[in-house]
């Protein structure tokens, strides 16, 4: 299960409304709360810089939490450069891959809304952004959310 550490100060309204976003996301999560007033290190370095939120040790949102990004992320899509969504999704062969890819392909004619989409052997790389945003838009979490509900594929 992923793990989420959200570094937070008591009696914080931000980091309320972080986790009350988490919560909403409807991803499955093991939450760490960890006080930085606690600990002198963490307090100099995120004095008032917080909520900060590391998913799986890497530092993913800092003040705010979009519930859609922040499942995403938690799903395993990388955002890359503030810009786009990608993730990789392995098989055991070809045909698994390609298979896949068609399901993909289905999903996105059904949006509208069109990834890239990379097939090789034994694994299926996707990037979604929206272009006429030139970046993310909630159909691009959307997009992640139902390739993420699709049959084949272990994620890597």
């Amino acid at each position: 299960m992923t793990q989420v550490t959200l570094y937070t100060k008591h009696d914080c309204p931000l980091c309320e409304k972080a986790k009350e976003a988490m919560r909403l996301s409807g991803a499955a999560f093991d939450l760490k709360e960890v006080d930085i007033e606690s600990d002198p290190e963490l307090l100099r370095r995120y004095k008032n810089d917080i909520p900060v939120i590391h998913v799986d040790g890497v530092e993913a949102f800092r003040h705010r939490v979009d519930p859609a990004e922040f499942a995403a992320r938690v799903r395993g899509w990388r955002v890359v450069d503030g810009h786009h969504l990608a993730k990789e999704f392995k098989f055991p062969d070809f045909a698994q891959a390609l298979a896949f890819t068609n399901q993909v392909g289905a999903v996105a004619e059904e949006m509208q809304h069109h990834p890239d989409i990379l097939l090789a052997w034994g694994k299926v790389g996707i990037k979604t952004w929206t272009h006429t945003a030139d970046g993310l838009s909630p159909k691009d979490y959307a997009l992640a959310e139902k390739i993420d509900a699709l049959p084949l594929g272990v994620t890597s």
